[in-house]
């Protein structure tokens, strides 16, 4: 899960780390109101999940409440990227010195943490790290041991900096990486992290990664979630504990274990080359279990979906037995009812795969039609599609 900036800003002002106070606002009236409240010079910022806000427009530095009110008026309900404005944090002003850049992140390829640093941050981050990459230091991190002060200042002089300032950082380094170990984040990232013209060093602008699948260990996230713009079909399926990814695509797509599914994606598309470029429609992993209510509460997550004309269940019977799986389909359409109008191409294979067969032909559901392989599945599911 990705947090708003201000969301980041709680969270770093929580753990110590220094940052500028700051407030949001849904209104250019509450915008006035803490612009106010805050006094001086403010910076009105878009609240969104992607960069380039202040290129689009979304960042704008203002001196007066009435000033705030006229930005936050131009920035709300502004398209940036394709994410709408909704909300604006007002933050107080700073007088920059120096901008530098520090992030710390989950290095999936080599299985351990890895920290990011520079003495050149601000927005062209990104091209200095392609036309420059020796300007940002790379260092592992342990994650057994983390980012201790001598690892926080082995970082902050491999990034450049140099003098008092390394001890400066290297505080704000070990802050941050408590940020990232204790939320159980996959990234968290300051750009730019400032030295202000009087001495001090501030986090201006962070961005935080949660991982969800430690959600368990912290019910509070579950406030952080962005409600209001989250895909309807893939809150239903979160809601259920299904695996869901919504995709552009035509076919939907019901399989048993994420690499039986990524394999049903890559069928179902070179399927659908013959039939006009039907292409699939999710990614649905429905687990171990395909009792009937799983079975259910994936149809109905995909049958919601009204770009889908067909669905392709893919089972491997394992540990689920395919006689299991054929009765939670044959509960989950008759659960469903009238809400389960699309043709349904199911392929079954594994354990007891003769039984589940069996028990499909002998419910005969005018819906659904049986293959005998995956390739022969993905192709009727394609050309149902196609057909609708």
């Amino acid at each position: 899960m990705d947090l708003f900036e201000y969301q980041a800003r709680d969270l770093f002002e929580a753990y110590g780390v220094p940052v500028l106070p700051g407030i949001t606002a849904d209104t250019p009236e509450e915008a006035k109101a803490a612009a106010a409240l805050i006094g001086g010079t403010v910076v009105v910022k878009a609240q969104v999940k992607v960069g380039g806000r202040g290129k689009a427009g979304g960042v704008k530095v203002v001196h007066s409440p009435d000033e705030a009110y006229a930005a936050a008026e131009a920035i709300l309900g502004l398209d940036i990227k394709g994410h709408v404005v909704r909300r604006v944090m007002v933050a107080a002003g700073a007088r920059i010195a120096k901008e530098f850049y520090f992030s710390i992140l989950l290095d999936r390829a080599n299985r351990s943490y890895l920290s990011l640093a520079s003495v050149e941050g601000g927005m062209e981050i990104e091209e200095l790290a392609v036309e420059r990459p020796e300007a940002l230091a790379k260092i592992e991190v342990n994650p057994l041991a983390g980012i201790d002060e001598a690892k926080a200042r082995e970082i902050a002089v491999a990034a450049g900096f140099e003098g008092d300032l390394v001890d400066e950082v290297a505080n704000v380094f070990v802050k941050l990486y408590s940020v990232y170990k204790g939320e159980d984040a996959t990234l968290v990232e300051v750009n730019p992290l400032v030295l202000t013209e009087d001495g001090k060093v501030v986090a201006l602008d962070g961005k935080v990664s949660l991982d969800d699948n430690a959600e368990f260990r912290h019910p509070t996230h579950a406030q952080l979630e962005d409600a209001a713009s989250a895909d309807p079909l893939e809150a239903k399926a979160k809601a259920s504990d299904l695996n869901y990814v919504k995709l552009d695509g035509e076919v939907g797509v019901i399989g048993n274990g994420a690499g039986l599914v990524m394999s049903t994606l890559d069928v179902v598309a070179y399927a659908g080359e013959n039939h006009g470029g039907v292409k699939p429609a999710n990614f649905l992993d429905i687990g171990g279990g395909a009792s009937a209510e799983v079975m259910a509460a994936g149809l109905d997550v995909i049958l919601g979906d009204e770009q889908v004309k067909s669905v392709f269940v893919n089972v491997f019977g394992g540990i689920t037995a395919c006689d299991a799986v054929a009765k939670g389909i044959v509960g989950a359409l008759a659960e469903l009812g009238s809400a389960a109008n699309k043709p349904l191409v199911v392929r079954l294979d594994g354990n007891k795969v003769d039984e589940g067969r069996a028990i499909l032909l002998e419910a005969n559901h005018p819906l659904v039609t049986l293959a005998e392989n995956m390739d022969q599945g993905a192709d009727k599911a394609a050309e149902l599609a196609a057909a609708r």
